[in-house]
């Protein structure tokens, strides 16, 4: 947002970096995880796009490292739809590691049995954080609950925590899964923000100088249209800021909802974006689906026939997917 517009509205700081919005159900979260992690669980942590994971996680990992209860260990490898079994242990070996130069040893046997002692030697609880987890393969998931059973076998204690799209908990739930998805522990940040407009109020409250009315930014029907049309902290930071931009144009203060009407897009929850925010990409439909990539495209430009999409779609609804 540029300089004029958030002097035109009073504005101290962009939307983004108004701080952590936390509720009840947030901190109820954090509590039972941080309980979680004690016990050698697999955790699985869910949220569409825009909904907060990445400062989920952050703070998340900063509150374990304060509290020094257990040993925080990250997957910093960028690419997961690469990433192995291979990958996640060598992100142990490093974290838990007091050699600067760590060498990981290659052999499957020496490499889980050096490992086991380090975990040993720490005498704590380790917890492995895998953000965008949504991308691993199936064999990967599986060695993970494998690894934690070895350690476990051994008298140490190994959590993982997978970060990812809602895509990561329906695949957990599908039939070729259930070793384990019947062994994790499941939490979803959907719907953290039960009132949106409570969360606007917030925004504009930690944006601008104390003693700012938001009356005089945004008229009340304003609120009640963004609250209503989005769902995540991401799509209202972002519609907030547009609104503010169209009415800065028009010279409009405070905005009305006529603005932020004409900045909300119509396709916002048509069923492309929403699988795309839950982690859904055409690729993985096509996959899942065992249909070809073509048929998606099509379905998406309401380009095929009529009975081969309530076939498609009603395929997705026995999938779980969240159409």
């Amino acid at each position: 947002m540029s300089t004029e517009v958030l002097e035109h509205f009073g504005l101290t700081k962009e939307f983004k970096k108004s701080g952590y919005y936390e509720t009840p159900n947030i901190k109820q979260i954090f509590k039972d995880i941080k309980n979680d992690i004690q016990y050698g669980r697999l955790v699985v942590v869910t949220g569409i796009v825009g909904s907060g994971k990445t400062v989920f996680l952050r703070r998340l990992q900063e509150s374990l490292l304060q509290e020094n209860k257990v040993i925080v260990s990250r997957s910093l490898a960028v690419d997961k739809a690469r990433a192995t079994i291979d990958t996640l242990i060598s992100a142990l070996f490093y974290d838990l590691s007091d050699d600067k130069d760590v060498k990981v040893p290659t052999k499957p046997e020496k490499r889980e049995r050096e490992l086991n002692e380090l975990i040993k030697i720490k005498k704590k609880a380790i917890v492995l954080f895998v953000d965008e987890a949504h991308d691993l393969y199936y064999q990967t998931l599986t060695k993970i609950k494998r690894l934690m059973e070895v350690v476990e076998a051994d008298g140490g204690i190994l959590s993982v925590l997978l970060l990812g799209h809602p895509k990561l908990r329906n695949d957990l739930r599908r039939p070729t899964m259930e070793e384990i998805g019947y062994r994790s522990v499941n939490y979803s940040l959907n719907d953290v923000i039960v009132n949106r407009r409570e969360y606007i109020e917030w925004l504009i409250k930690e944006s601008t100088a104390k003693g700012t009315k938001i009356s005089d930014l945004l008229d009340d029907s304003a609120i009640e249209l963004l609250a209503t049309s989005l769902r995540t902290p991401l799509q209202i930071e972002e519609h907030l800021m547009r609104s503010f931009r169209e009415a800065y144009k028009i010279g409009e203060k405070p905005v009305s909802a006529d603005v932020v009407r004409s900045i909300l897009s119509e396709q916002i929850n048509d069923l492309e974006p929403i699988l795309i925010r839950n982690g859904y990409s055409i690729k993985n439909l096509a996959e899942q689906l065992n249909v070809k990539p073509a048929e998606i495209r099509a379905l998406y430009k309401g380009q095929l026939d009529v009975v081969r999409s309530r076939e498609l779609l009603e395929q997705m609804r026995i999938s779980g997917l969240p159409i």
